[in-house]
């Protein structure tokens, strides 16, 4: 399965996954757990026999774009009798003509994306992390082109520190594949890929077309500019075309959290911000929830690992408590995300209040949302609906649900959704919820971040099987 997972996409953008979970550079022990999760949500198991026919007949189609979630088909197609859906008219006797339908909208269909370049101004830990995933997805058909990092400094051994600290990573582990440098012409080649450094003081100073980069998205992940005139200043360089920050955008810049408003990206924005990690984590919940339950009003408290932003030890800091010792202490600190969700979501402007708890964690943070509802409920429907939400819905990307009883933080590092809600946790008295909401606020929020560069760039793949509408 592994060789065609990997050609499917290299050679044809089709992204094989099961119930959500994509298998893109996935290990044969991370297809066989994909696998044994699906017991979890159906009550029956898939095996890997039933659903390698239907990899093996999607690999001889010819299919533009998509992605593939062969565990729903293969599911569906031999369990439709068990699930109560066998009545819906589709030929589960002939497994290719049943695929033939399916996957009727990309079969035959042309490919009119267009590859767009990608450069990413800043090499910290969320640059260094968009890095990783946009080298996983190199390959002849590859639209997003990583070309290009731009950095402060140029001192001798500079280079091969960036390289360093992307081969190695303390809390996401080594880089998968090779890294090597080439002094001469200041760049990092990844698994074959050709990523020139480029060092400068500003964004307006660089022209990127003297390095064949044209039309970029330029992703700022410094922090350093927020607004609108000072992120403007990328688009003063020749070559760069859009730009996104990866932290939350100030005055009329959009704030996108993706599935949630990333159809408010126009062909038209050049500048766009991807929110933050917290507002990423919880809007997404918070809306399905609007959505079924509705909600009045509620506090958010996030518990959120320690940052670059605050000192190792004891140190001057302009803001209060954050000059404490990041490594010993809990620090009370403030939050914008509760107040952010309702640029993303409208719904809830003014409903929200929010604090955060900084702790001495490196990375998975958590939120936990008090919500007084509309509606009483209980804590069984609540779980088995954002289940449901997770697995069946247009936020199946955003929403990741567990049912363990064991599970803490470090077992979520490397998460791709942008929150994981913990079911045992959820606590509901008539209409008042209580819902943990776990997050890798590096690598899952970095996961969010691509999905907004590839909408900027035009590149809206269809999901097969269609997935419902949360709150349908």
């Amino acid at each position: 399965m592994l060789p065609i997972i990997g050609r499917l996409y290299r050679n044809h953008c089709v992204e094989i996954t099961v119930y959500g979970r994509t298998l893109l550079n996935a290990s044969a022990i991370d297809v066989i757990k994909a696998h044994r999760t699906v017991r979890r949500h159906e009550g029956e198991k898939l095996r890997l026999r039933e659903s390698w026919p239907v990899l093996e007949a999607v690999s001889k189609m010819q299919l533009a774009p998509v992605e593939i979630d062969i565990g729903k088909l293969a599911f569906d197609f031999y369990y439709a009798d068990k699930i109560g859906t066998a009545n819906d008219g589709k030929n589960r006797t002939d497994l290719q003509a049943y695929l033939n339908e399916e996957l009727k909208e990309v079969h035959n269909a042309a490919d009119n994306h267009q590859a767009t370049d990608v450069v990413l101004y800043g090499f910290g830990r969320i640059g260094r992390l968009l890095a990783r995933l946009l080298i996983e997805r190199q390959g002849n058909n590859n639209k997003l082109r990583l070309r290009a990092i731009v950095v402060r400094g140029g001192r001798e051994g500079d280079l091969e520190k960036r390289a360093s600290l992307l081969r190695r990573d303390s809390v996401h582990g080594p880089f998968n594949g090779s890294i090597t440098i080439d002094e001469e012409r200041k760049a990092i080649k990844a698994n074959g890929s050709y990523i020139q450094v480029i060092y400068a003081n500003s964004p307006d100073e660089i022209d990127y077309t003297q390095y064949g980069i044209n039309n970029a998205i330029i992703v700022d992940n410094t922090g350093m500019w927020r607004d609108e005139e000072g992120l403007g200043l990328h688009l003063k360089s020749k070559g760069a075309a859009k730009v996104l920050l990866t932290a939350p955008g100030k005055g009329d810049i959009k704030n996108i959290v993706h599935g949630v408003n990333h159809n408010d990206i126009l062909t038209t924005d050049t500048i766009l911000s991807a929110a933050s990690c917290t507002t990423n984590a919880i809007t997404p919940v918070l809306k399905a929830l609007d959505e079924k339950y509705g909600i009045e009003n509620g506090h958010v408290e996030t518990v959120h690992s320690f940052t670059n932003d605050q000192n190792l030890i004891d140190n001057y800091h302009k803001a209060d408590r954050r000059g404490r010792s990041a490594s010993l202490n809990m620090v009370i600190t403030e939050t914008g995300a509760a107040k952010a969700v309702a640029k993303a979501y409208p719904q809830l402007a003014g409903k929200l209040t929010g604090n955060a708890i900084r702790v001495p964690t490196p990375n998975v943070s958590m939120a936990i949302l008090n919500l007084n509802l509309k509606s009483v409920t209980d804590k069984e429907s609540i779980n088995n609906y954002l289940q449901t939400v997770s697995l069946f819905s247009d936020l199946q990307h955003q929403i990741d649900f567990t049912a363990s009883k064991e599970i803490v933080s470090t077992d979520l590092v490397g998460t791709r959704s942008a929150s994981v809600v913990d079911s045992q946790a959820t606590i509901v008295a008539d209409n008042r919820a209580t819902l943990y909401v776990w997050y890798d606020n590096e690598f899952g929020y970095s996961c969010q971040v691509m999905r907004v560069v590839r909408d900027m760039a035009g590149l809206r793949y269809p999901s097969v099987p269609k997935v419902n509408i949360v709150g349908a």
